[in-house]
């Protein structure tokens, strides 16, 4: 499968499966999901499906965002008309708020602009991949961010028990190595989960349960596909 899906995670929940076992699942608000451009090598330098998500009120959406699903009277847009450039084709739709590609380079897509993909797309996926931003933790300590064990609470030890102790060497080599684990900015990253089980599917709710976790807070934005995990 070339394309996957753009979601909305609503939460964790819990559901029994066919043999009476408790499973925990995250529940995904996956779809519809409009395609609003197809990439060609040709055109752009790569193959690529773009597909948005959630509607966005157009009080609120700018010209740009309009503009860029469905046609408005502009001077360029007539000045190329009439010079004879073939103008990609719009899908006529709501501006979105989620916007994303999936590249298909070498793979065939059977896609036009215009056509909305749903979460039947997973009926026959035994596993996917999800992908979203952690939540963000501000500055952090290495304790909470590193998961250090802080140093000892006993006589002796003033005021730096959460401290990271010791990050460097004496005149050989006289400095701090790269990639010591310190404070600093923790979360609110790109997080890629792979191999979840579909545990179910609700064509009716556009709703996809996974066996698992899920990155980022409830409602944040994720984005959908199948694993290539053996």
């Amino acid at each position: 499968m070339p394309v996957g899906l753009l979601g909305r995670k609503i939460g964790m929940t819990q559901v029994y499966d066919e043999d009476g076992v408790l499973v925990p699942v995250t529940v995904i608000e996956a779809g519809p999901c409009v395609v609003l451009q197809i990439r060609t090598r040709d055109r752009d330098g790569y193959e690529a499906v773009q597909i948005g998500f959630a509607d966005k009120p157009r009080r609120l959406a700018r010209r740009s965002e309009r503009g860029h699903v469905t046609e408005l009277p502009s001077k360029r847009r007539k000045r190329l008309t009439e010079a004879g450039v073939q103008l990609p084709p719009k899908p006529n739709c709501e501006p979105k708020r989620f916007i994303r590609e999936f590249r298909t380079d070498g793979e065939q897509v059977d896609l036009n602009v215009g056509d909305t993909l749903t979460v039947g797309l997973f009926a026959e996926v035994p596993y996917v991949d999800v992908i979203g931003t952690s939540k963000g933790r501000g500055t952090a300590g290495v304790m909470k961010r590193h998961n250090f064990r802080g140093q000892r609470a006993t006589h002796g030890v003033k005021r730096v028990h959460r401290h990271p102790g010791s990050i460097g060497m004496s005149a050989d080599p006289s400095r701090v190595l790269k990639g010591t684990r310190m404070a600093g900015h923790y979360g609110h990253s790109r997080v890629t989960v792979r191999h979840l089980k579909v545990v179910r599917i609700d064509e009716e709710n556009n709703m996809l349960l996974v066996k698992g976790a899920v990155p980022g807070p409830n409602g944040s934005y994720v984005m959908i596909r199948q694993t290539n995990k053996v």
